[in-house]
């Protein structure tokens, strides 16, 4: 009964695959040849790339489109002017 368990254990873990590595976006938004060609796998079977690898490639995208976000604008913007600063 040992021999039995051992090997069905055995089986159990043997059957388990590694996940694949996942490329990240901004290693991705860094080379268009490598993203274009994730962007088509993930296209054509997102199940078989996996959904945190495709997730990272519109990521990516975006990344190349939009750039990395806007700067803050640290000093006020005064959107309407007051009479009350010229002392009116």
């Amino acid at each position: 009964m040992k021999k039995m368990s051992l090997l069905l254990t055995a089986m159990v873990l043997g059957a388990c695959e590694k996940p694949m590595p996942v490329e990240s976006a901004e290693t991705l938004a860094e080379n268009p040849k490598r993203l274009d060609e994730l962007r088509l796998q993930c296209r054509d079977d997102q199940a078989k790339l996996g959904e945190a690898q495709c997730n990272a490639v519109g990521h990516a995208q975006r990344i190349r489109f939009m750039g990395k976000g806007t700067p803050y604008t640290p000093y006020p913007v005064k959107l309407f002017h007051s009479g009350a600063e010229d002392g009116r």
